[in-house]
């Protein structure tokens, strides 16, 4: 039985022969090394195009961003897996990077695709973003979603690398549709959530990577591959001033038993003390 509609293995991302290595089209060693930049390569990769100007300077803006943000819960899953096997810098990379979902770092790509769905929206409120967000953001309510991008924890003011990445973007020339149908969720969440919600960076990604024709299903990408550099440089740091084991016993000492115990529990092993 086929599952999948291909029966040939196929790919246009890259070939070789006794001489060459292509990729994209484009020779590796006569084209490529040396001539162009790892977020421009990333997105030829990822297209088949190389990036125009803007495009270019937003991606680099949000790869940077994103990279960093201190012992995160990536970064910390990241540390205690290299503590407990030194000898597996992947496998501690992993750990880090498993945890991208709908919370941590998956946030991007679900706002993303809910600008999208505002975007479309508009066209059936002449053009009203706000309007359009606010229909977006009841439906997304009423079945129980959270608004992607939207609050933080420390940050209740807008996230400072919001107004960051958006001047990169309009400085570039990138295109600022999805940079206004971002402001407009802003604009509708009072009147929908009951609280004000300011941008975060995980809204502020995919509004100015699709402003430059960055493809929404790979928005998830962008922070999995800017993550994968700051935890490398967490378990750099591991190895010479290792802390992972320090912040399982912190987990530990914090620990509080709520489950049922067994009849002389704690009094019975003092007794035989």
């Amino acid at each position: 039985m086929k599952i999948g509609k291909a029966t040939v293995p196929q790919t246009a991302i890259c070939t070789s022969d006794e001489h060459t290595i292509v990729v994209r089209g484009e020779d590796l060693c006569r084209d490529l090394i040396g001539k162009i930049g790892f977020a421009d390569y990333f997105f030829l990769l990822l297209t088949g195009r190389r990036p125009d100007a803007p495009a270019s300077a937003v991606l680099e803006a949000t790869l940077v961003a994103i990279t960093e943000h201190g012992l995160v819960p990536s970064v910390q899953a990241a540390r205690m897996t290299y503590a407990a096997a030194p000898d597996a810098l992947q496998g501690a990379v992993a750990a880090g990077i498993l945890g991208c979902g709908s919370v941590i770092l998956g946030a991007s790509e679900t706002a993303g695709r809910m600008f999208v769905e505002i975007d479309e929206a508009a066209a059936r409120h002449g053009g009203d973003l706000k309007a359009a967000a606010t229909d977006v953001l009841k439906a997304r309510r009423a079945r129980g979603e959270a608004i992607p991008g939207y609050g933080h924890p420390l940050h209740k003011e807008r996230d400072p690398r919001v107004a960051r990445l958006f001047a990169v973007s309009r400085e570039a020339g990138g295109g600022q549709r999805f940079v206004e149908i971002a402001e407009a969720v802003e604009a509708a969440i009072p009147g929908v959530v009951g609280k004000d919600l300011r941008l975060n960076v995980s809204a502020a990604i995919p509004a100015v990577l699709l402003g430059v024709g960055f493809p929404v299903g790979s928005l998830r990408g962008v922070p999995i591959l800017a993550r994968t550099a700051g935890l490398i440089a967490h378990l750099a740091e591991e190895q010479g001033n290792p802390i992972g084991f320090a912040l399982s016993y912190q987990a530990t000492r914090e620990q509080q038993y709520t489950g049922e115990l067994p009849a002389g529990f704690g009094g019975a092993h003092k007794a035989a003390a």
